[in-house]
């Protein structure tokens, strides 16, 4: 997923929008988005916001993110408003037993196949992440917002305040095996620093970014997608490998005037999967 593209629960009009932008995922909001008096009014929009979307015929993954597993609005959430075929985003996952309160929640909904994204977005959920990304997620984003929040400290532009967290998430995301969502851009109206703070969380390893609004969409598909240049790149400096690997046997070789070995050779053959 380059995208998941958020919209609220309340907003059916915005919902029935979302696959406009061309997202590869969106994610009908009960949590943020919806105040805390309207939480029960929201879940049957919810649940049929989620199932018109699934009817349709672009080819999205449609999710709808509940309210956390520590809120008393959890159980009647999953129950309630995620319909057959569609995932679970479950905000401020910290424990290994919330996620198995998670497992058990979807298999009483009959929603035994949901795939799970898991909102790692406090200082519990950071130091713990570990734990959090197994079965059923097949995902997780890093939530800034929350995490400074929660942890005491202040959003900065740059965004160091949050880079060891970030940098955890998207590492175990890795050797958990599950597809990293980077952090949330909230200047609606910048592009430069959507692009920049994409490209910070590209070069961190992340595989696609929260969207908040249709217009991030496509910037966050031309982060995440590896450009022709790059695919040109990739493919020169495995062809000039394997010319040198047959000559010569060696496990390095020069490419445009730099050594490479085995981990540009990786590197190189990741981008064109990507591409692919």
């Amino acid at each position: 997923m380059r995208s998941l593209l958020f919209a609220p629960a309340t907003r059916p009009e915005l919902v029935a929008k979302l696959p406009r932008s061309g997202p590869d995922a969106v994610a009908i909001d009960l949590e943020d988005a919806v105040p805390e008096a309207g939480k029960a009014q929201a879940r049957p929009l919810a649940r049929a916001g989620a199932a018109e979307l699934l009817a349709g015929t672009a080819a999205i993954k449609v999710f709808v993110r509940v309210n956390g597993p520590a809120t008393e609005h959890f159980d009647q959430d999953v129950a309630e408003a995620v319909p057959p075929g569609a995932g679970i985003v479950v905000p401020k996952l910290e424990s290994s037993e919330q996620l198995g309160r998670v497992r058990v929640a979807l298999a009483a909904a009959g929603l035994h196949d949901a795939p799970l994204i898991a909102g790692i977005e406090t200082a519990r959920g950071v130091h713990g992440v570990d734990a959090l990304l197994g079965p059923p997620a097949v995902a997780c984003y890093f939530g800034a917002e929350d995490f400074i929040a929660d942890i005491g400290g202040r959003r900065t532009p740059g965004s160091a305040e949050v880079a060891y967290a970030r940098a955890r998430v998207v590492l175990s995301a890795r050797v958990s095996g599950v597809c990293a969502l980077d952090q949330a851009v909230l200047a609606l109206d910048d592009e430069a620093a959507f692009l920049a703070d994409a490209k910070r969380g590209r070069d961190l390893g992340y595989g696609g970014k929260i969207c908040i609004h249709p217009s991030q969409v496509a910037l966050a598909h031309r982060v995440f997608t590896p450009s022709q240049a790059e695919q040109k790149r990739a493919r020169r400096l495995i062809a000039t490998w394997e010319a040198a690997a047959e000559d010569t046997g060696a496990g390095v070789a020069v490419f445009e005037g730099a050594m490479i070995d085995e981990p540009a050779l990786k590197a190189a053959r990741a981008v064109l999967e990507r591409a692919r």
